[in-house]
């Protein structure tokens, strides 16, 4: 990794297309995401299968959409002891997590003749986008739930699961288990963006939802987008990447494992190191070229980290809280020796993980809050999938005569300025009635 003095022009530069970072897709992709979306909503199950046997199962038929009881059935015979172990533990925490999200209804008396409140009611339906992974063997079971759980404890009542079949047309068996543990109702052998518009204006087979969750690839993204405010989205999600602050307590061998982490994804993944120590910065340079040799996707990492990935020295930790505030990473990591003093500082980050046991795989897997995370400088608005996105509210307003007549004449002021003469008379007439 390069390593730069900040600040500099060439540490400026490099920053800047990191920040600069966002969700691109070309044009001709937009084209093509947009001529599917309306395929599916002309034509249905046949224009699901249509894609579905050109991309993944060349065999799968209609009547193979959705996935049977006996298929989740025998999928459940397949599974280890191991896994089963993991997956209670990273449920339960989950679960636990996302409970302390829940919001209540409430009632306000406190001014004169005057209620006011908020309904919070959950979403009727809820679609769960999966990856298939790797040709179906490298199940991506963390997203099942992450997108699952929160739903659940929203009270949403009905949820649809989507995933890429494998080219047999099977589901992998540890999807299938995820599924049937976090109490999805329907699982769906499609992927892409045909599944995104299946579960935006249904088809005869999957039931439309009321918000769509979880992370694809460009097309799933794209197809998001573009049926965002048809139905709900959790967000627009752009390549991983991951920001660690370190000082020179940090241990470089962790440092570099950790940027690896991302570098791993994507090439368009980001992984910056910002250090107050030139040793610390040589240390990790060194490591991140030593495992790099042992990882299994090296030709991934190696491109990510030539376009995306920098190590910056500072001059100290204020310039390096104030760097990672202005670049807004997904994952933002504290490797310095009392990282809790400055968490009150950071403003702008996904999800913070801090000392040197905090590692952002925990936080994919079993740590509790959700994975699915803003990206690209997107936290300097956005927040992690929650226990909200699954939720609406509802405002209450009641006001009796008295209330009324104490404030008429400021809503007839404010009216006539706008120019809205009919809200003022829905005001005035009252006045006359009594």
């Amino acid at each position: 990794m390069k390593i730069y003095n900040y600040p500099s022009k060439l540490a400026e530069a490099k920053v800047t297309s990191i920040a600069d970072r966002g969700f691109s897709y070309k044009k001709k992709d937009f084209l093509e995401v947009t001529r599917i979306i309306e395929d599916v909503r002309k034509n249905g199950d046949k224009a699901l299968i249509k894609y579905t046997n050109r991309f993944d199962a060349p065999a799968l038929s209609e009547r193979s959409i959705r996935v049977t009881d006996q298929e989740i059935e025998t999928a459940t015979q397949k599974i280890n002891k191991a896994f089963i172990h993991s997956i209670n533990r990273a449920a339960g925490q989950i679960e636990e997590f996302h409970k302390l999200q829940l919001e209540k209804s409430w009632i306000n008396t406190k001014r004169p003749g005057t209620i006011l409140g908020q309904i919070v009611n959950p979403l009727d339906s809820a679609g769960i986008y999966v990856p298939g992974g790797t040709g179906g063997k490298t199940p991506l079971v963390s997203s099942v739930l992450m997108g699952a759980i929160p739903a659940k404890i929203a009270g949403v009542r009905h949820l649809s699961m989507v995933t890429p079949p494998a080219k047999d047309g099977t589901v992998n068996p540890y999807l299938l288990y995820a599924a049937q543990k976090v109490g999805i109702n329907a699982v769906y052998k499609v992927g892409s963006a045909w599944a995104i518009a299946a579960l935006a204006y249904g088809t005869g087979t999957i039931a439309k939802t009321d918000i769509i969750v979880g992370p694809g690839n460009i097309y799933v993204t794209l197809a998001k987008k573009i049926i965002a405010g048809i139905t709900g989205i959790d967000m627009i999600a752009g390549p991983s990447e991951i920001l660690i602050i370190a000082d020179s307590a940090a241990n470089p061998e962790f440092t570099a494992a950790d940027l690896l982490s991302q570098a791993e994804h994507d090439p368009m993944a980001s992984s910056v190191l910002i250090t107050t120590s030139q040793k610390t910065a040589t240390d990790a340079a060194r490591a991140v070229e030593k495992q790099l040799e042992k990882l299994v996707r090296k030709d991934i990492a190696v491109k990510s980290l030539e376009k995306y990935g920098a190590i910056m020295i500072v001059p100290d930790l204020e310039a390096a809280i104030k760097l990672a505030n202005r670049i807004a990473p997904e994952h933002l990591e504290l490797h310095l020796k009392d990282p809790f003093d400055y968490i009150g500082q950071i403003r702008n980050a996904g999800a913070i993980f801090i000392g040197n046991y905090t590692p952002e795989p925990v936080g994919d897997y079993i740590a509790g809050p959700s994975h699915v995370l803003p990206t690209a400088g997107t936290a300097r608005f956005a927040s992690a999938l929650s226990v909200e996105h699954f939720l609406k509210k509802t405002s209450l307003i009641h006001y009796s005569f008295d209330a009324f007549k104490r404030e008429a004449a400021d809503v007839i002021c404010l009216a006539e300025i706008e120019g809205l003469n009919a809200h003022a008379n829905s005001i005035k007439i009252r006045l006359e009635d009594k």
